[in-house]
């Protein structure tokens, strides 16, 4: 029972990260050092996805699975509904590629929606000093 939850928690990590990875440049509206820890992950996201690698996570998961005596992902709700997110069956190179496209695709959009939006209350910010100004 202790590998089998061990195995789950790092899956439920595995989700995370990749939850971190796509969306986690949001975090930059509110803490300025996030993207320190963000583009990191990015890069690493993409390069697996591009690459056809392994995460280090899978193998670590499927070790504990093993050992838990499981055959296979079958069972439960971690197994039933987030496996398939991680791990598609139909997953090919072609795909590979989409979802490492996706991943940056989608945080250039969202460093650049931050980059905007620190920008316009920059200058909101000058304009407000300006005003209140002697």
């Amino acid at each position: 029972m202790g590998y089998r939850l061990a195995a789950d928690a790092v899956l439920l990590l595995h989700l995370g990260f990749i939850a971190f990875a796509v969306l986690g440049g949001l975090l930059a509206l509110r803490w300025r050092l996030a993207p320190w820890l963000h583009l990191p992950a990015v890069a690493w996201a993409a390069w697996i996805e591009a690459s056809g690698g392994l995460c280090p996570l899978t193998p670590l998961e499927n070790r504990l699975r093993v050992l838990a005596g499981q055959s296979g992902y079958a069972g439960g709700f971690i197994e039933h509904y987030v496996l398939p997110l991680i791990y598609p069956a139909a997953l090919t190179r072609e795909l590979q590629f989409a979802l490492a496209g996706f991943v940056v695709l989608v945080n250039l959009a969202v460093y650049a929606w931050v980059w905007r939006r620190k920008l316009r209350q920059g200058s909101t910010g000058a304009c407000a000093r300006r005003a209140r100004a002697p």
